[in-house]
């Protein structure tokens, strides 16, 4: 019983930080994004192209292709696919078409129009990578590109995020074709290049939601003095790995510490090596993710 409890309310967690973070993903787009008639990447950015050549609304255009795209991955990928990308859609679909009416045109005109492209570009490309970064935290998808990428995936050896990058490329450079209210190519280039803006804020600020706190190290130390590192490490908490090793030029037998630990935890370490061994040598390196034992847990 307190097993199942507690499995609730961990699911009712998860979903309140996906509508969290998809309330700030269609903030960023509704307050500092389609009033200045700027272009991202996904589904939301072809969308948005779509609305400005012809008043059609970004979120019925927003769930009709992610409609068809998750019901193509539905046969292609499986029925596992996951209901968390469909809740995704249709709670962001819903954001994009409610959130307007109750944001009052003063307060946008106050906090992004009078405030320049420039800064509405990055505001809003901070708010969507935050409020994607959360939903991925949680196991969650914004479908769109990301659907696109997994399909592609499965039956061509490309990475996931070099398709997505290629499909934001070739969605943010398709609106130069698009004849805004100002007509000049001017105003399309910088239509174009405040795309790439956005999507570059938006990539590196779901990079720090991803990493934040919970980024890690792994750290290769060089000692003789090994064992009372090892020892040291181990009261720590952390655990330590021991591989024997040789030296090519002095051809002496020796033994590696390998190292993995929060890249908070790092000063802890260095400081005992210090202690211990001045003269050993360290290679630290990040990595992309560490999984059970003490670090994160796998999502479904």
């Amino acid at each position: 019983m307190e097993k199942r409890r507690k499995g609730i309310l961990i699911f009712i967690k998860e979903y309140l930080i996906i509508s969290l973070g998809l309330l700030l993903y269609a903030l960023g787009w509704v307050v500092f994004l389609l009033p200045n008639k700027m272009v991202g990447g996904g589904v939301t950015g072809f969308s948005a192209i779509l609305y400005y050549a012809t008043g059609f609304p970004v979120s019925y255009t927003y769930f009709i292709c992610n409609a068809i795209l998750l019901g193509l991955a539905l046969k292609i990928l499986g029925r596992g696919f996951g209901a968390k990308t469909i809740y995704a859609i249709i709670i962001t679909s819903l954001y994009l078409q409610f959130l307007p009416e109750f944001i009052p045109t003063d307060f946008i005109k106050d906090i992004a129009l009078d405030n320049g492209k420039l800064l509405c570009a990055i505001i809003g490309g901070a708010f969507a990578g935050i409020g994607i970064g959360l939903t991925f935290t949680q196991g969650g998808s914004s479908g769109g590109t990301d659907i696109i990428a997994l399909m592609i995936n499965k039956y061509r050896n490309i990475s996931p995020g070099k398709i997505i990058l290629y499909v934001d490329v070739i969605i943010i450079t398709s609106s130069f074709f698009l004849s805004p209210a100002e007509g000049s190519v001017a105003a399309r280039v910088a239509t174009v290049v405040y795309g790439f803006l956005l999507i570059s804020v938006t990539g590196y600020t779901i990079d720090l939601v991803l990493s934040g706190t919970k980024q890690s190290l792994q750290v290769f130390i060089f000692s003789r003095k090994y064992d009372e590192i090892a020892q040291r490490v181990t009261e720590m908490g952390r655990g330590v790995t021991v591989i024997s090793a040789k030296g090519w030029y002095t051809k002496q037998e020796g033994q590696v510490l390998m190292v993995i630990i929060r890249k908070t935890e790092s000063s802890m370490l260095f400081q005992i090596v210090r202690e211990v061994d001045r003269d050993a040598f360290l290679s630290v390196g990040s990595v992309m993710g560490v999984y059970g034992q003490g670090f994160d847990q796998i999502k479904k």
